[in-house]
């Protein structure tokens, strides 16, 4: 089976990346987990992204904070999709995640997602929709999972009123 690479620049960075690991297990999806930084062990970053297709990875999610390297960096030394996801910085609230992630150079792309938790379940969403192109049962999982949605949305009243 694929599996998904999540990584993140830093400990601190799970609470939010968690959530790409909760939409993926939720599908069924095999991901692995772990900090590779982009400034503080470049080489590692280096040799996690130039063998992570040999290591049976399908896609990489890679969350960052701050100046948010790891994202582009891992996408310069694979070809595999990368999907970037912001996550909220105590300076300014993710914003300067968000540019830096999504402000990349032609010819080497990053999927962006939006900043904090959502962003990062969307991540998983997504990595699991690469997966299900080559997997049946997790094509079938998503496939589920957006028909609840839609049942849960037909379900509640369409008629909202006021609170008196």
């Amino acid at each position: 089976m694929a599996k998904v690479a999540i990584v993140m620049g830093s400990t601190s960075d799970w609470p939010t990346m968690q959530q790409a690991a909760k939409m993926l297990k939720s599908f069924g999806v095999e991901f692995e987990a772990k900090v590779v930084s982009a400034h503080r062990t470049p080489n590692l970053l280096v040799a996690f992204a130039e063998s992570a297709a040999d290591e049976g990875f399908s896609a990489i999610i890679a969350g960052a904070g701050g100046a948010a390297h790891l994202p582009g960096m891992i996408a310069a030394h694979t070809h595999l999709p990368v999907f970037g996801c912001p996550v909220k910085s105590k300076a300014l609230n993710g914003l300067d995640s968000l540019l830096s992630i999504v402000q990349m150079p032609k010819g080497v792309a990053v999927g962006t997602l939006a900043i904090g938790e959502a962003g990062a379940a969307n991540a998983g969403l997504l990595a699991a929709q690469v997966v299900a192109l080559q997997d049946e049962s997790v094509r079938d999982a998503v496939i589920a999972f957006r028909k609840s949605q839609t049942d849960t949305v037909l379900a509640s009243s369409n008629t909202l009123e006021l609170d008196e």
